[in-house]
């Protein structure tokens, strides 16, 4: 395992996970509610630009590795998991989205891995629709993470729920989309 700058950015991804967890179990008198918001939002954030961060510094520093490109995906699909179960908690999200992105992405990652080994890892790639369901999730989490009102004009909740309720259903398309890619090495044996 490579323990090189941009594995570090990554690693730090999931190291954030206990942090975005446990704001929200810190007593009131310790930090309130809009602040507990805030503290999450900002958290989910900074893992949002290491996400960014990684990948850059991987290129510019010619430091890319196996581990780096099978950590990465990972911290990402974690990171998120860990948010939607706080909006769970919080009552933020429904738990049918919930279920529809994290399933989603356990259903993927094994298609993914029984077509690296049918040798097709190719023929699920990611494609737009899945960047774009993660551009909704990616800004739906922390709208509904910070749940108030911004600058006094964008409902954050409102905006948010509906960003992770496209984000739901966009998942529920590339899902298909993947599954569809892979229905003609349905036989193959791996």
């Amino acid at each position: 395992m490579p323990l090189n700058i941009p594995n570090l950015v990554t690693l730090s991804r999931i190291i954030l996970i206990p942090l975005l967890i446990g704001i929200y179990y810190l007593p009131d008198a310790w930090l309130s509610e809009q602040g507990k918001n805030v503290s999450a939002t900002v958290v989910f954030i900074f893992a949002g630009i290491t996400d960014w961060l990684d990948g850059y510094l991987a290129r510019r520093l010619n430091q890319m590795s196996a581990f780096g490109a099978f950590l990465d995906p990972v911290a990402d699909k974690l990171i998120v998991v860990a948010a939607l179960l706080a909006l769970l908690y919080l009552k933020r999200v429904d738990v049918i989205v919930a279920l529809i992105i994290v399933g989603r992405e356990i259903a993927i990652s094994a298609l993914r891995e029984w077509m690296a080994k049918v040798g097709q890892s190719a023929s699920v790639a990611v494609a737009f629709i899945g960047k774009l369901k993660t551009v909704g999730q990616m800004i739906a989490i922390p709208l509904l993470l910070f749940d108030d009102t911004l600058f006094d004009m964008v409902d954050c909740h409102w905006l948010g729920t509906i960003l992770i309720n496209v984000a739901a259903v966009l998942t529920v398309i590339s899902m298909l989309y993947y599954l569809r890619k892979a229905l003609p090495y349905a036989s193959v044996r791996g």
